[in-house]
């Protein structure tokens, strides 16, 4: 298959994509962003496309919450689009507010986009406060396309609702169970930390999340959510300690969409 088309969806007050789109581009697939409104008039247009990508931002200012105005867009609106998208062998990943977005369409945990009233959320960190350092994750699970044959990652994390919850302990069980809590915060290597209930602190938890997840996969791989930015480690100096590292490894963030193209590329 030729390279896979990948639409990053933006919408007033994004301001990841052009980031978003180099890295897809640095992969090999053939990224375009796509207004939401171009969307809205006519939705065919996301036939064209076998990846669709959130990406980070305030979209519509969050003022009635992150993400919340871009995912009512998707699910009343384009809710019949989105869900042919799904039904086909595509992939879907949200960065930041993109997975804001993805879990208040309902799009996330289910991939099935059906979800009134899902039972999962991002809210508050738990320090209240806008919090940007780069963290530690673990991937958790071999289910997501996104995080084949990847373990421990390094990516820089930038937001104030973060903090992953659950409706009832029940819930996270089982989305540990089915392999979707797909990434988790860790500490770093060699580091290891004793926390009651297994909840890391911060830093290494940045925003308090239920079971440390920093990313949410659906039952079958192929949608990705994430509150780290990899897109902003696609390149060795985007690092901050590359000056002090004798080999330059291949950054974690480029490794991730590498995976996403790949997966069409055979």
């Amino acid at each position: 298959m030729a390279e896979p088309n990948v639409c990053v969806l933006c919408a007033p007050g994004t301001n990841c994509d052009v980031e978003t789109g180099h890295a897809f581009e640095l992969a090999g697939g053939r990224a375009e962003r796509v207004h939401l409104f171009r969307l809205l008039e006519n939705p065919a247009l996301l036939d064209q496309f076998q990846i669709l990508c959130v990406p980070g931002g305030f979209s519509y200012g969050d003022d009635l919450g992150a993400g919340v105005v871009f995912a009512q867009q998707l699910q009343h609106r384009l809710g019949d689009a989105v869900r042919r998208f799904l039904a086909r062998d595509t992939l879907v990943l949200g960065i930041c507010n993109g997975f804001q977005v993805l879990l208040k369409a309902g799009i996330l945990p289910g991939g099935t986009a059906t979800e009134d009233h899902p039972d999962t959320t991002l809210t508050w960190n738990d320090n209240g406060h806008y919090t940007a350092l780069w963290v530690h994750l673990q991937v958790s699970s071999d289910r997501s396309v996104f995080l084949k044959g990847l373990g421990h990652l390094e990516f820089p994390i930038a937001h104030a609702e973060g903090r992953f919850v659950t409706r009832t302990p029940e819930v996270l069980a089982q989305l540990q169970a089915q392999g979707q809590a797909a990434l988790i915060y860790a500490c770093p290597p060699g580091e290891t930390h004793n926390h009651k209930g297994g909840l890391l602190p911060y830093p290494y938890n940045p925003n308090g999340s239920a079971g440390n997840i920093a990313g949410l996969s659906d039952p079958t791989g192929r949608v990705l959510g994430l509150m780290p930015h990899p897109e902003r480690y696609v390149h060795e100096t985007q690092h901050p300690t590359w000056t002090r590292r004798r080999e330059q490894p291949t950054p974690d963030g480029r490794r991730l969409f590498d995976n996403a193209v790949a997966y069409f590329l055979g």
